[in-house]
C-alpha cells in the first residue's frame, strides 16, 4: 500500500482483506469505516467493485496500472502507485478543491486489490506505453 495514504486509511484496507478472505464479506463495523473515512464515494466504489467494473493492467516490464469503467460508462486510467486517476472529479474534488483523499475509481482499484475481485489483463510493454501516455485504452472495452 502506498506510504501517501493516512495509517487509518491503509489498516482499513488491510483488516478489509483480511476479513474478506476469511468471510467474503465487508462486516458492517468496516463498510461504516470506509464510509467515515472516505464519505459518500465510498459506496459508489463499492458498487463498481460488484459490478466487476475494475481491471489490473499490467505487461511484461513490471508496469501496473488500474482501468475503471465508471458509472458513465468511459474507462478511466488509475495509479495506484501514484495516487492518480483521470476522471475529471479526481481533479476538481481531490487536487483543485482538496476536498477527498480520493476518487471513487481509485478507492475502488483500492478495495478491489484488498477484496482480489479485481480484473487481470496483461498487455505488450507497447500497449501499456500507449496506456501510460494517454494515448490509448484498453481495446476489450
Amino acid at each position: 500500500m502506498p506510504s501517501f495514504l493516512p495509517t487509518v486509511a491503509k489498516q482499513l484496507f488491510k483488516d478489509i482483506q483480511k476479513t474478506y478472505q476469511e468471510k467474503t464479506k465487508i462486516p458492517d463495523d468496516l463498510l461504516i469505516a470506509l464510509r467515515f473515512v472516505f464519505g459518500s464515494c465510498a459506496l459508489q466504489a463499492l458498487d463498481l467493485v460488484d459490478q466487476r467494473s475494475v481491471t489490473c493492467v499490467s505487461s511484461p516490464s513490471g508496469r501496473r496500472a488500474y482501468q475503471v469503467i465508471g458509472g458513465s460508462g468511459l474507462l478511466y486510467t488509475c495509479y495506484t502507485s501514484c495516487h492518480y486517476c483521470s476522471c475529471p472529479a479526481f481533479a476538481y474534488t481531490v487536487l483543485r478543491r482538496n476536498e477527498s483523499l480520493l476518487c471513487k475509481h481509485i478507492l475502488a482499484a483500492y478495495l478491489s486489490q484488498a477484496m482480489g475481485l479485481s480484473q487481470q489483463e496483461a498487455l505488450s510493454d507497447q500497449q501499456m506505453s500507449s496506456i501510460l501516455s494517454g494515448r490509448a485504452a484498453r481495446t476489450d472495452t
